[in-house]
């Protein structure tokens, strides 16, 4: 008997659910085990990674925070996925989002104004629209692969970034550290709850995801963008304009990653720095696909997936352990899911060895005997035109 992959003829609802649930069991079995070959104790560093963070309310709220720009970002990239168009720049968008909020805020120094936030944030939004175009442009008149484009956008946004902050934006009286001076007081997102950190912006990543939700679920556009994604030659045959939902797609997605670099930077950091992101961009990436691109799956996996950066930060400090460890606990969580998907469309099956056949076995026995001299000259003769 032998283990094979066999194709299913109907693709299997029951594992396109449990494929994230199996993917984060054996995430925290991989995790456990990790744990005990660094000499400590596995229930201890799960404990610490994912429950000791949520202890308080001071906790909570943290998570909520750290949701936010993923959970915005999440939402963009929701809507090309689906329309299969693999947008991998919500890096270089939140980046260059958090660079025009910073520009804009910094341009009104301390002044006051109702309106200096709300221009704040609309410049974030326009920055990371911008962005996007460049990759839309190359994808729908240079046909270039938008995977390749969007993904060396990225570190193109990272350098201008670091030029801009170690440049025109840097504080001259920061003592040569790179970053801005301190946005002012109308700059900021006002605080949602008194005592912590967490501010609006949770309340524009809840209104991004049903936002999302209501366009794939009752709007032309979202019926346009899900049929793009299943057959572009059926949405070319129906008349679908794939160049504009191309447009669409791109320009939604680095517009939500651009307000959340603004929301970053006028929220909880309150300055332009060069550690804006952790990796928000890549890790949303997982929550999408975590989220099966469902609005209420994005926004689980948004507080899976922050909890992940203050479990990492909790090790830190409790177990000694590098920060590293996010990104491996990241890195495997996509690996499974991954893994687990392909069951999705595959399942195991055990076949029966092929028996050998029975002429393949007399023409080697009949070749063994003449490789020892004992078969005469007509087996020889009979052997060869078997053969041939």
């Amino acid at each position: 008997m032998m283990l094979s992959l066999e194709r299913r003829a109907v693709d299997s609802r029951l594992m396109t659910y449990a494929s994230p649930f199996l993917a984060l069991l054996l995430t925290l079995v991989t995790a456990a085990v990790i744990f005990a070959f660094l000499g400590r104790d596995p229930v201890a560093g799960l404990r610490n990674f994912f429950i000791a963070p949520l202890m308080s309310a001071q906790g909570w709220a943290e998570l909520c925070l750290k949701a936010s720009p993923l959970l915005l970002i999440a939402a963009g990239l929701t809507v090309c996925f689906r329309a299969r168009i693999w947008n991998i720049g919500a890096e270089g968008h939140f980046l260059v989002g958090a660079l025009g909020a910073s520009a804009v805020a910094l341009s009104f120094g301390d002044q006051e104004g109702f309106w200096i936030l709300p221009l704040v944030l609309l410049a974030g939004i326009v920055s990371g629209a911008l962005w996007a175009m460049i990759a839309a442009v190359l994808k729908t008149h240079f046909h270039s692969n938008e995977i390749l484009t969007t993904i060396m956008l990225n570190y193109i946004a990272l350098n201008l970034l670091l030029f801009m902050v170690n440049g025109p934006l840097k504080d001259p009286q920061g003592f040569g550290f790179p970053q801005s001076v301190m946005f002012g007081d109308s700059a900021l997102l006002p605080i949602l709850i008194s005592g912590t950190r967490l501010n609006i912006s949770i309340l524009f990543a809840v209104a991004a995801a049903v936002v999302v939700g209501v366009l794939f679920a009752r709007t032309f556009i979202g019926f346009q963008l899900k049929v793009l994604g299943q057959d572009p030659r059926a949405a070319a045959f129906a008349g679908y304009p794939a160049r504009g939902l191309i447009w669409f797609a791109l320009i939604f997605a680095g517009g939500l990653a651009g307000l959340a670099g603004a929301a970053e930077v006028s929220g909880p950091i309150g300055q332009l720095i060069p550690q804006v992101s952790p990796g928000y961009g890549y890790t949303a990436i997982i929550v999408v696909f975590l989220g099966r691109m469902r609005a209420i799956g994005i926004v689980l996996a948004s507080l899976l997936l922050a909890l992940t950066f203050l479990g990492g930060e909790t090790m830190q400090i409790s177990m000694n352990l590098p920060k590293a460890m996010t990104g491996l606990f990241q890195g495997l969580l996509l690996f499974y899911l991954l893994a687990c998907d392909a069951f999705i469309h595959y399942r195991l099956r055990w076949r029966p060895r092929q028996p050998v056949p029975a002429v393949a076995s007399s023409t080697s026995a009949s070749t063994a005997q003449a490789s020892t001299g004992q078969v005469s000259t007509g087996q020889v003769s009979t052997l060869v035109r078997e053969e041939a």
